[in-house]
């Protein structure tokens, strides 16, 4: 038997379309944090050396952290060519705000203390807070577009034609809520690192922001859901379904109807772990801030907003980007891979590599693990930013 046949065609799109979850949960959780800590800097830092005491909880983590987009987007191009074409094609202003937001952030870090004036630093304090708000807000819009369809078709040579506009129709009220969702969902994240890094009026402020964001994120979630079961048509595959099958996406008839969006919640009834989990992590931060935690208010958090992405992956499975304009162009899990052999030649690679950057990470947040201080800050050797 041939090596990459120990597991099946069909086998291996799953375990793939679960690793891309993973991934862009694990840039979620590891760098959703940096993001809501930039989001809250103006706000929790009243004065200069609080500011450079909630940077400095991020200063030297934001970048490993980072390594998860890397590698998602790596991830996506080998193992989902289509899906990516589309979505840096499509998305491609979208991406553009995001990849500038992100270069915002080191530039950021590396030049707010080159200079005295307040003035200069007072600039870069907001520089950094678009940094943690543009990324936040675009990706959540981007999904309540995809939830909505992306509006591409697909020629008889499998060519893809975007006829999408300008990135403001990307802003409809829908995409929006979106955006507002992970907007409070990461500063709620952000938030519980400040509770678990700093201390004093600092942490204080976080806490009552914390509170606020977890409340927010529960309250945008739910009419997500239902704005999702009264407005938005889901999309099913209504013709024959191959799933070992040579990756073309024309090969299938897809319809959009109401309600499609929820029929693996009544099909696999444990999908609905997936939105409880976003619910009662929320709610358990904002219980945790209230009674002055610490490091579970962090996990709790992650928790929620573990919940909250794995819904819209499991509502739309075995959908990865349905079409508006030809929803048989849409593409799925089983359509939309790449071939059999790179897939298992990928697997490899990556039960190889993740662990590593698993452990390098652990040993990275054990030896930085401990508070930031003022005290830290004024009497620093000049390696704090």
């Amino acid at each position: 038997m041939v090596l990459h046949e120990l597991l099946d065609y069909q086998t291996l799109r799953v375990i793939w379309w679960l690793l891309i979850g993973v991934l862009l949960i694990g840039f979620a959780v590891m760098d959703g944090f940096d993001l809501g800590t930039g989001m809250l800097l103006p706000f929790v830092g009243r004065n200069d050396v609080e500011r450079r005491v909630v940077i400095n909880t991020v200063g030297p983590v934001w970048e490993g952290n980072q390594v998860w987009l890397i590698v998602g987007g790596g991830a996506l191009f080998a193992a989902w060519p289509p899906l990516y074409a589309v979505s840096f094609s499509g998305f491609y202003l979208a991406m553009f705000a995001i990849l500038f937001a992100l270069i915002l952030r080191p530039v950021g870090f590396k030049y707010r203390s080159k200079r005295e004036s307040a003035a200069w630093r007072s600039g870069w304090d907001w520089a950094l807070f678009i940094g943690g708000l543009a990324p936040a807000l675009v990706m959540g819009v981007a999904v309540g577009n995809v939830l909505q369809g992306v509006p591409f078709r697909l020629g008889s040579d499998l060519r893809i034609f975007y006829d999408g506009t300008t990135l403001f129709e990307l802003l409809n009220p829908f995409g929006l809520l979106c955006g507002l969702l992970s907007v409070a969902m990461l500063v709620m994240h952000g938030a519980s690192w400040l509770v678990l890094k700093t201390d004093g009026a600092v942490a204080e402020r976080s806490r009552k922001y914390g509170a606020s964001a977890a409340g927010a994120t529960m309250a945008l979630f739910a009419l997500g859901g239902l704005w999702l079961w009264v407005g938005v048509d889901g999309y099913h595959i209504t013709s024959a379904v191959v799933t070992d099958g040579p990756s073309n996406p024309l090969a299938k008839t897809v319809e959009r109807a109401p309600g499609v969006w929820f029929e693996n919640y009544g099909r696999y009834s444990w999908t609905m772990t997936a939105p409880a989990l976003g619910f009662i992590g929320a709610l358990a931060n904002l219980a945790l801030q209230k009674r002055r935690r610490e490091i579970v208010p962090l996990l709790a958090s992650g928790l929620s907003v573990f919940g909250i992405i794995a819904t819209v992956g499991l509502s739309m499975f075995p959908m990865i980007l349905p079409s508006s304009l030809d929803p048989n162009s849409s593409l799925t899990v089983w359509d939309a891979s790449s071939s059999h052999l790179t897939l298992f030649i990928m697997l490899v690679v990556t039960l190889i590599f993740i662990p590593l950057i698993v452990a390098y990470t652990s040993w990275v947040y054990r030896v930085l693990w401990g508070k930031v201080d003022e005290k830290a800050i004024r009497d620093g050797d000049g390696h704090a930013y």
